[in-house]
């Protein structure tokens, strides 16, 4: 492993970050570097008790960041919503992703890989306006864009790591139902695998941006595949040779969330003027995981009978 070739992440110890930190170590070309508000939390020790770099950084507090980030070569960033932190703690996440931005620039950071999502409040014409953790991202990845600071953005969909972490598939009486608000059962939905397809295509464009002739910077990619719920629902009946069903699940009571589900069902998704999976991260050599895939390796051994 080249100690030289230093990529730190942000949220190194939530799904996102875990899957590049994991995949960066497999890999051995990059040397991971864990960002961390609290390097002695038990998530951050057990980075450091894997040799992980970890270091001390608050998104919130940019001279902190141009510390935490010396000495990089690339960043993947992941922003935290806001709104979700009732102690006030945490700051939006435009600051979070233009104090990333501008530390990264600062110390001469090469690449920056950005975790984003479109505007929802412009793809709907004005339609939704309150999906603030979408419309921060989406700031962010044209700050990102206008820094001139070479960068690429994964855009991503809902996360099939849902199944278990949001406890979106459930047992009942006869089976299992698989819930969410605002979609019905023939609505569409973009899914992204997280753990397998995030580190999957960031350790791609790390691999390729310095080859001028592959045209990475300023991109955005989409990791996603585009189905029905009721493809989803027999797929994952088929797997678990059990009855699923379908539930439309009532709204959260939260303006961001409840916009975001309607968004996403009126919408298919979001990316359907993207062909899947996205050719540019083909053409990269990423291959992507299917929803098969998924289920038989993620699903049917939590789930099944």
């Amino acid at each position: 492993m080249s100690s030289s070739r230093i990529v730190s992440v942000f949220g190194a110890t939530g799904l996102q970050g875990s899957a590049v930190v994991e995949a960066l170590l497999k890999d051995g070309t990059f040397t991971p570097r864990a960002i961390s508000r609290n390097p002695e939390s038990d998530a951050s020790l057990k980075l450091k008790a894997r040799g992980v770099e970890v270091v001390k950084g608050d998104s919130g507090d940019k001279p902190s960041l141009v510390d935490a980030l010396r000495g990089s070569e690339a960043v993947f960033a992941v922003t935290v919503p806001a709104f979700t932190d009732s102690t006030g703690a945490t700051p939006d996440e435009l600051t979070q992703g233009t104090n990333m931005v501008d530390a990264a620039k600062e110390v001469g950071v090469k690449f920056f890989i950005f975790s984003s999502l479109p505007s929802i409040t412009k793809l709907s014409g004005g339609k939704y306006q309150n999906v603030v953790h979408y419309e921060d991202k989406a700031a962010v990845e044209e700050y990102l864009k206008s820094s001139g600071l070479p960068n690429a953005s994964l855009l991503l969909g809902g996360f099939l790591e849902g199944y278990w972490r949001s406890h979106l598939l459930h047992k009942t009486a006869t089976g299992f139902d698989f819930g969410v608000p605002s979609f019905t059962a023939t609505d569409r939905e973009a899914f992204t695998w997280v753990e397998r397809d995030v580190p999957a295509a960031a350790l791609a464009l790390l691999k390729n941006y310095t080859d001028q002739s592959k045209n990475i910077s300023g991109k955005s990619y989409p990791v996603v595949t585009t189905l029905s719920y009721t493809e989803l629902v027999a797929k994952t009946a088929k797997v678990l040779g059990a009855e699923v069903t379908f539930t439309t699940k009532p709204d959260f009571g939260l303006l961001p969330v409840d916009e975001m589900f309607a968004a996403h069902a009126e919408y298919s998704g979001l990316y359907t003027a993207e062909p899947e999976p996205n050719p540019a991260l083909v053409a990269l050599g990423v291959n992507l995981g299917t929803i098969d895939e998924f289920l038989q390796t993620e699903v049917k051994p939590r789930f099944g009978q």
